[in-house]
């Protein structure tokens, strides 16, 4: 019973994010005229679906991790003439069908139409929460600096108030950990108001094993304040549909941008390689959120939806990326890349897959503690 209060979310959850993903594809493919055999959530063996009146094949698959979208005459089109021979196979009708056959812009507004769903997922749920919920705006003022903390050796006082991290403006007390948490520098600028003058701050914060609200292990950065609500009041404002959107997006951006930075980390060795999780940990945290009821759980939808449309932006073939960097490569050449070529990226593509596949499923049974 306990598996389910944690597989059962997560599946809701995944497809929620893969249906939008994939419905991006599918609307693009439709305003452009591309026929669609299939839409499907899922892999392997259909387990139930139907048919519409344009012919596609709507289908629930065994494995829910992931989906796809099945063009007509869906093939890799490697060169100008192998394009000419496979418009031959079809007749004049069929021919505006063909999603090889339509102009670069169209096919690259298709693929990218994925990731821009995913996106535009994330800003409705955070622009929901804000207008119904409200969003925080309490001040962050530093009620305690620890002894030699790093925030006591730079400086920092008790009352001064957190204006800036990084050059992120802080609107929220709420906002102060995630943003530390979510740098990837070495070094930490804040920037703080004290008796009404602007002051500039640099630490370097200590890195901490320690549990988060549901038990987890995870690495913190602490820098050694207590922060409490400016006088003592917590700030939650229902927003109006303009400024809801504003903050939705700006949230999304925030979310993108650091996800990027952690990436770069990564390949610059600084990263720590060990948050990187897969289905398994996400299975978890999308159990334990969704306990905390509805907000919590489109909460974390969001953030997936984020992720999941950024990772699909990886410049890696088999990936939304991957087309679109090919694409790229035919604006600038003037023409596809040959096949040999195309399939030499493909092979490193899969391998570039399965090794982040294997990376993330090891931290998670890790994480499970089977390692």
């Amino acid at each position: 019973m306990e598996i389910l209060n944690f597989i059962l979310p997560f599946l809701i959850l995944l497809t929620v994010v893969v249906f939008v993903h994939e419905y991006g594809h599918y609307y693009f493919a439709k305003k452009y005229g591309v026929g669609v055999t299939d839409f499907s959530i899922g892999f392997g063996k259909e387990i139930f679906g139907f048919s519409d009146k344009s012919g596609t094949r709507w289908k629930f698959c065994l494995i829910p991790l992931g989906g796809y979208v099945k063009f007509f005459g869906d093939r890799n089109v490697f060169s100008e003439i192998e394009q000419k021979e496979l418009l031959k196979k079809y007749n004049e009708n069929d021919q505006k069908k063909l999603f090889g056959a339509k102009p670069l812009y169209q096919r690259t507004l298709i693929v990218a139409g994925g990731p821009l769903a995913n996106f535009l997922l994330a800003i409705l749920i955070f622009s929901f929460i804000y207008m119904f919920s409200g969003k925080d705006f309490t001040p962050a003022k530093i009620e305690e600096v620890q002894i030699d903390s790093p925030a006591y050796i730079s400086g920092l006082k008790k009352d001064d108030l957190i204006t800036y991290i990084n050059d992120k403006k802080i609107q929220s007390i709420v906002e102060v950990s995630a943003t530390i948490n979510s740098s990837s520098k070495d070094d930490l600028k804040i920037s703080v108001l004290r008796n009404n003058q602007e002051l500039e701050f640099i630490l370097n914060p200590k890195i901490i094993s320690t549990s988060d609200s549901f038990g987890n292990q995870v690495k913190r950065k602490i820098i050694g304040v207590k922060l409490s609500p400016l006088n003592n009041e917590f700030e939650k404002k229902k927003l109006g549909p303009s400024k809801s959107l504003y903050y939705a997006t700006k949230e999304t951006w925030f979310v993108t941008k650091t996800s990027f930075e952690f990436i770069v980390s990564m390949f610059k060795g600084k990263g720590d390689s060990s948050q990187l999780g897969g289905p398994i940990r996400i299975a978890k945290i999308t159990g334990q959120v969704s306990q905390h009821g509805f907000l919590a759980f489109i909460s974390i939808m969001a953030y997936i939806s984020i992720s999941l449309g950024f990772i699909n932006l990886f410049p890696i073939p088999l990936l939304d990326g991957g087309h679109l960097m090919f694409y790229l490569f035919e604006k600038i050449l003037g023409r596809p890349l040959k096949q040999k070529t195309q399939e030499g990226f493909f092979r490193i593509g899969l391998f570039l897959l399965f090794s982040l596949m294997f990376f993330t499923t090891f931290n998670d049974l890790k994480d499970l503690g089977l390692f």
